[in-house]
């Protein structure tokens, strides 16, 4: 979708992610050659169905392992919501614009590191995020050093310290919980057995808060009527938990809330996040695995209690086949995986996905402006909210991203601006004027930057929007809902959906299990299945 800024309407283009594949007639029954035959080190055949980070990375963690690996995706490039596109010389991160997990014990440097591939390169985010409340001429910046971060924030938000200190405890002892590789949710002994062995007794601490929200919290502290520092935390845990404060598990959010602090951070990567997938890629093939876009799965297939393959269909020539596999690794979220099993989905499983809370959408602005458009020194995030009476979503507030100079987003002089906000899948689905609602979202969002921003005719290059419905046909996520299920305390940790699934060596990856959204998160969960997978087959 592209606009010049004089103009009224916006047009959809064509986009470097493939649209998910329409039905075709009697597709013909035929397995090609691109599949892997013949016998590797390990054996089994392992089929990935999804090429987001997640995937990709269980794909370069198992080919490295000797196993026979086939990565499918409906799409053109691999990436998913962590993929990039092009437009005039921009280049625009589609979703995840800020990475975690890229220092020395982070997960994505002991997976590269594993791997044999480079480190990205990445600069720290400091601080990670600035977030400016309605009529306020300062915001609240998010600091990296942990003593500025204790400064602002009891400057800030004043008679908060004990509760940032009690966040404080319980991050220390999550994350060292964390970092034993415990499995979460446990579903079988050898799960049992790894959850067993990463706890000490530091990690009893977190015992007390495991049925607790953070709104609960709040309240025990006497702060639940302070209206900043509430709507402060609900606006930094919509983006990491997907719902509010008064809704996320207090143990989840201790986590959130501190990994932009040292030793650990937030990283903006260089280039594009596309070197992310890119890298994977590259020691998948190097090891002996397939990727192959463009490759739509229709359906997983079960036998009795036991996946053994999936139905492919290839969208640029229809042809249509069933290919076997030892174990199938669904890389999508767990609506979608009930809609890849069909009949197939056991009862109780299908139950508690059509329980969950309905997801969130995003609607999206990029633009490509010129330089001069951006404040002297503009943080690389950004988080505004207008009114306080209005939801954290549809415009009301929004995250920003904003690139570099010499970070390769933009052509020289010029830097792109992401500015994004939760909304309603429904009001996308089910509005009679699609590009209408779609110009007035892209029209208000750009009146509500130009607060902070300098965009007008002169500044403006390039603006594009995506809506719920184009996350839907590029990343084929039912309904183009984002950032996988909220971390209430039912969906979280160990109440929440497990790797591995009920039906025999079918697993699932990505944000709609633990630990969460992000890059870093469903990069666990991919590590997580790696050494289930080993273990199943030892």
């Amino acid at each position: 979708m592209s606009v010049n800024p004089s103009d009224s309407t916006i047009k959809d283009d064509s986009n470097n992610l493939a649209s998910p594949s329409t039905g075709q007639a009697a597709p013909k029954e035929t397995s090609p050659d691109v599949f892997l035959e013949g016998d590797r080190p390990n054996g089994s055949r392992i089929i990935i169905v999804g090429a987001g980070i997640g995937g990709l990375t269980a794909a370069a963690l198992l080919a490295h392992r000797g196993y026979q690996v086939t990565v499918l995706d409906q799409a053109i490039v691999p990436g998913g919501c962590a993929s990039t596109f092009r437009r005039r010389g921009f280049t625009f991160d589609v979703g995840a614009t800020q990475v975690a997990g890229l220092e020395p014990g982070g997960i994505h440097h002991q997976i590269f590191t594993e791997l044999e591939i480079d480190i990205p390169e990445a600069t720290h985010c400091d601080p990670a995020c600035t977030v400016w409340l309605p009529d306020e001429s300062e915001p609240i910046s998010v600091w990296r050093d942990v003593d500025a971060w204790r400064a602002e924030r009891q400057r800030q938000f004043p008679g908060s310290e004990p509760f940032w200190q009690l966040i404080e405890r319980l991050f220390e002892a999550s994350w060292a919980f964390q970092e034993r590789q415990p499995v979460l949710p446990p579903r079988n002994p050898w799960d049992v057995w790894q959850l067993v062995q990463a706890v000490r007794p530091g990690t009893l601490q977190t015992v007390p808060y495991t049925f607790s929200t953070v709104g609960q919290v709040l309240r025990s502290y006497g702060l639940d009527g302070d209206r900043r520092l509430k709507t402060f935390l609900d606006m930094q845990l919509k983006l990491y938990s997907q719902v509010d404060a008064d809704a996320t598990a207090m143990l989840y959010a201790a986590t959130a809330l501190s990994v932009s602090q040292e030793p650990q951070g937030l990283f903006h990567l260089e280039g594009s996040m596309q070197v992310l997938s890119d890298r994977l890629v590259g020691s998948l093939e190097r090891d002996g695995g397939k990727l192959l876009m463009r490759h739509t799965v229709e359906q997983i297939l079960v036998d009795g209690d036991r996946t053994t393959g999936v139905r492919v269909r290839n969208a640029k020539t229809g042809e249509s086949w069933t290919e076997s596999a030892d174990h199938v690794i669904a890389n999508v979220t767990v609506q979608n995986l009930m809609t890849l099993l069909g009949d197939a989905a056991p009862i109780g499983y299908q139950q508690r996905v059509e329980k969950l809370p309905s997801g969130s959408g995003a609607f999206v602005v990029y633009l490509g402006v010129e330089r001069s458009a951006i404040p002297d020194d503009c943080p690389p995030h950004l988080q505004f909210l207008y009114d306080y009476d209005g939801p954290i979503a549809e415009n009301n507030s929004l995250f920003v991203s904003v690139s570099r100079p010499g970070d390769g987003r933009a052509p020289e002089g010029c830097a792109t601006i992401t500015a994004s906000s939760f909304t309603d899948v429904a009001l996308w689905q089910y509005t009679s004027d699609y590009e209408g609602l779609k110009q007035r979202y892209t029209e208000e969002a750009i009146a509500k930057l130009n607060r902070y921003f300098q965009l007008n005719s002169d500044t403006l290059i390039h603006v594009e929007a995506a809506t719920p419905r184009t996350f839907a046909q590029y990343t084929a996520r039912e309904q183009g809902i984002v950032g996988g299920v909220g971390q209430r305390l039912s969906t979280f940790g160990p109440f929440g959906f497990a790797n591995r699934t009920p039906i025999s060596k079918l697993w699932l990856v990505g944000d709609s299990t633990h630990p969460g959204e992000g890059t870093a998160g469903v990069s666990y969960a991919a590590q997580t299945v790696m050494r289930q997978i080993e273990a199943a087959d030892a």
